[in-house]
Formats: C-alpha cells, structure tokens, sequence
C-alpha cells in the first residue's frame, strides 16, 4: 500500500500544500486576529538570518539603524496627498486610548516616510547634514483583505530605509545602490533565488514615489512576487515637510529622498521557490542550521560519535545541530528534518559506526552517499556551496523555462497562464497594461533591452515582464 504523502503534492494543489508545509515544517501559524500570524522559532530563525544578511549589507552601504513610533498622527499622512490615498485603504486608525477619545486619531505605522520626515525636518539644516542614511527594523500594520501567512498579512516585519541628499543624482544613485548591492546581491547570494531587477511603471510605483526599483521572483507554480523595492521620492515628502537644507553658497534646498524595503514576505518566497513535495529546501548561506547530525540509536558509543561529529563540523565553520533524540523514531525525526529543509544530514548508527562512516543525506538533491567520518569536516564546506549553487540554478533555469516572448496582449494573457511574459512595452503602454490587468494579469516590471534596470518608462527598446502575481 502507497504510503500517504506528508505534504499535498505541488501539482495538485500549489496553494494547500504551501499551507501544510508552512504547518508542518512549524515555520508559523495564524494569530488570533484574522491576518496576523504567529512566527514560530524555525520560522523566526530564518529571519534572523535574513536580518544579519541584509543588515551587514545596508550598513556596508553607509546606512545607520534608527527607531520612529508605531503610532502616527493621522494628520501627518494627509500632508503628501498621492501617498495618503494610496495607503487609505489598508490603515488601521486607533481613535481611543485611556478610555478616552483621542483629540487627534493616530495610525498605526503603514510605513515611515510621514514620521520619518518629521524628524529629518529638523535633523538636516545644512549640506554637512547630507546625506542622512537611516535604517530601521520594525513591524508594520496593513488591514489585509485576503490574508496569506508570510506573503499578505496584516502584521509583518520588515526593515525600510529613509535616506535625504543633497541632490537628485546622488538620491538617485543610491536607491540604485541598495537595489543592486544590497537586495539583488542578498536574493542572488543568500537566498540562491534568480530575480529580475526593473523599474515599475508609473501606474504600479509606490504611492509618493517618482521611481519604483523593484526585484521579482518566480515562484514554483510560475507566478511573480515581488520581493523588495528601493523608492526614489523626489522631493516630495521633503515638500510636505519642510525639509530643507542650507546649500555652501548659503541658498535654501529641499532635499532630494529614497525609501527602501523587505519583509518576512521573503520566508514565503524561498517556500515556494525552492519547496518540493518533501519541504523546504533551504539555501546553505542562509540555514540557521546547515547540517544536521542525527543518532540512529540509543546507543553510547554512537551518541558519543555524533556530538563528537558535531563538535568538530563546528570547529571547521558548519552551523550544526545534533539530533539525539533517540526516543523519538529515527524514521519521524529524519522526515522532520526534510520537512524543514536543513541542508545537509548526516546519520550515524551502529552499523555505519562499524565502517567508521557516516551516511551524508543531501537535501537539495536526496542523494545518499555512505562517506568516511574522519572525511566529514573537510567535505562539508564544499558540498554545502555546490547545494547553494544548485539551487540557484534550478532557481534560474526555471524561469527561463517558464518565460515565453510574446507581441500581443492575448499571447501575454496566455503565457501567463503557466508562467511569465516579456513584451515590448512599445507594444502594450499604459492602455494595454490596463487591459491586462482586467484579466489579472499584470506588469511586474520593465527591463531594458540589454536586461537591466532601465532610466525611463519610455525608453526605447524597454520589455514589459508581465505575469499573474501574488
């Protein structure tokens, strides 16, 4: 008899089985509040990793980390009109507090630009103030209609950055700089996910914004995420604000300004890129844990040999963990394993003991190869970045495979279906774009010709990547 599968199988239901593996996998589970979710301790120390990655590259790009107020005056959002209307849905408005009613209502954090520009406004007085590079951490409230744990919910965290300059080119240059250094580098990298780097048209740029960055993922069923965004706001919110400078020849500026921002939306995306029917599959540059060392059997000398195993995997730079939990069936605890997509396994049991071997379980692979234990410390590192590399290849050939140029709407419509979309956006403009998203289709982004970010929405020779979306 056919044993019954863990997880729902991806070909028959993409959506319940990204459910049963985020369950089962004990990655999270949804709050008491409809949209809100409970990140469990896997789940949270993946982010954390994900918190050090991006975190060493945003600093390494000269920002600093800060903290504003959860809690905004009402008022504020109303000063920069387009952004206040793009968010007026999704705010959640607190009008009491102290058993009282509040003189002024206050949201609850959307995002910073508005609390941020407060304080910029008297932070910067001079170009010596320039640039002001400020990160922060934090988590955000947007009532979420269709709630999906880790890709649409109510509550998430995330980092954003809020940078003001002197100039629009250096603003400019900067979103670019966090786009491609920071985001595009850690997606690639660390998360071993192939992204498309574009500009987002006029009619999908962040509310306030006059230049959307974004980076796009393929997820396993062919459909686009968008997995982080670097904003350029003009001088915008420095308008609404008052935030201005004092230039060298002693005129008044205002200054020229980014945003910039991820979220624990990335935990969803590396799901379902690189999920298959047996788990998560996670990428060894991010695994909190890259190797497992799991004792068959209640026995001594075997006990002894995987914490021994452990030690020295530890010493040569693995992050190890050793199951001996031999009172749970070997069996269950090696599905568990799987499930949670730990790199690399390494089972030890009195027969492998006997053969001074262990056998070496890949994950991304499943290959199982008997391999000598006194073998094991120098081996690891360089298995580990071959199952990085693999994954990211995967990660690239499939979209590839999934990716159709087209010249009409009906064959975009089409295409999308199954997967992506590239059409020259000469082909489709404004108009066709709205055609396209009647029939939930929708421009991700524009690529230039040579495939990078390009200046302009209306630059010759730009492709419009079209796809149906998360």
């Amino acid at each position: 008899m056919a044993k019954t599968p863990v997880l729902t199988p991806r070909a028959d239901d993409f959506p319940r089985w990204y459910q049963d593996l985020i369950g089962k996998a004990e990655l999270a589970e949804n709050g008491p509040v409809r949209g809100t979710m409970v990140v469990r301790p896997y789940g949270y120390g993946l982010w954390e990793r994900m918190q050090q990655e991006l975190d060493a590259r945003i600093k390494e790009a000269g920002a600093q980390n800060a903290y504003f107020p959860l809690l905004i005056p009402q008022s504020y959002l109303t000063k920069e009109a387009e952004h206040v209307e793009g968010f007026a849905p999704e705010l959640a408005v607190v009008t009491h507090g102290g058993g009282k009613e509040l003189e002024e209502p206050v949201v609850v954090r959307p995002t910073s630009e508005t609390i941020v520009n407060d304080s910029f406004s008297r932070w910067v007085q001079s170009h010596r103030d320039l640039p002001l590079l400020i990160n922060q951490w934090a988590n955000v409230v947007r009532w979420e209609l269709r709630p999906r744990v880790f890709l649409r919910t109510t509550e998430f965290l995330w980092q954003e950055g809020h940078t003001a300059h002197a100039t629009y080119e250096d603003a400019r240059d900067y979103a670019a700089r966090i786009h491609r250094d920071v985001y595009a580098d850690f997606m690639e990298n660390v998360l071993a996910m192939d992204v498309v780097p574009g500009r987002k048209t006029a009619g999908e740029r962040f509310a306030g914004a006059v230049n959307t960055l974004t980076l796009e993922g393929m997820m396993g069923d062919g459909k686009a995420l968008q997995l982080a965004t670097s904003h350029e706001l003009g001088q915008n919110f420095a308008r609404a604000f008052g935030t201005r400078y004092l230039t060298g020849d002693g005129r008044q500026e205002y200054v020229w300004q980014t945003s910039w921002g991820s979220t624990t939306r990335m935990i969803g995306a590396l799901v379902m890129s690189h999920g298959d029917d047996d788990g998560l599959r996670v990428p060894p540059r991010l695994a909190a844990v890259q190797a497992v060392v799991v004792a068959v059997r209640d026995d001594g000398e075997v006990l002894a040999t995987a914490r021994g195993i452990g030690d020295r995997l530890t010493a040569a730079g693995v992050r190890v963990h050793v199951d001996d939990r031999t009172d749970t069936p070997f069996g269950r605890r090696a599905v568990d394993w799987e499930l949670k997509g730990v790199p690399v396994r390494i089972e030890i049991g009195p027969r492998d003991l006997e053969n001074g071997t262990a056998v070496l379980v890949r994950r991304a692979t499943g290959s199982k190869e008997p391999t000598a234990i006194e073998a094991l410390p120098g081996k690891l590192p360089g298995v580990l970045e071959a199952e990085q590399a693999l994954l990211l290849a995967q990660s690239r050939a499939h979209r590839e495979d999934r990716t159709a140029e087209v010249t009409t709407i009906e064959e975009a419509v089409e295409a999308a279906g199954t997967g992506w979309a590239r059409i020259p956006w000469a082909a489709l403009g404004p108009e066709g774009e709205a055609k396209l998203a009647e029939r939930g289709v929708s421009v991700r982004c524009l690529v230039a010709a040579d495939g990078s970010v390009p200046g302009s929405d209306d630059q010759p020779g730009n492709v419009a990547v079209v796809a149906r979306a998360y």
